[in-house]
C-alpha cells in the first residue's frame, strides 16, 4: 500500500494570474516555484503566494483534481481558494 500523500495547489502568481500544481513535497515545490525553477510559467509569472491546498492519498485521485481545476473559470478557481467551492 502506497502511504505516499500528493497536494493538489494553487500559486498566486504578481501579476494576479493562478498557477495550478500537483506534488507530493508541498515545500521544496513552492521554494522551486520561487526561485523561478518550478516550471515554464512561473519562470514567467513570478508567484507571490500559495493560497490553496488539497491533500490525496491516491496519485491519481490527485491527478483528476488537478487536472479538473486547471479547466475552471479565474471565477470558479476564486471560489475554491475562498471556501464557497468544495471538493467535487
Amino acid at each position: 500500500m502506497n502511504k505516499w500523500k500528493w497536494f493538489v495547489y494553487i500559486l498566486e502568481c504578481v501579476d494576479g494570474s493562478y498557477y495550478v500544481g500537483m506534488t507530493w513535497k508541498p515545500e521544496l515545490r513552492y521554494d522551486q516555484h520561487l526561485s523561478g525553477l518550478g516550471g515554464k510559467y512561473t519562470a514567467k509569472h513570478p508567484v507571490r503566494r500559495l493560497v490553496y491546498l488539497e491533500e490525496y492519498e491516491d496519485l491519481e485521485l490527485a491527478r483528476i483534481r488537478e487536472r479538473q481545476i486547471h479547466g475552471w473559470s479565474r471565477i470558479k478557481k476564486e471560489k475554491l481558494i475562498k471556501g464557497v467551492w468544495g471538493k467535487i
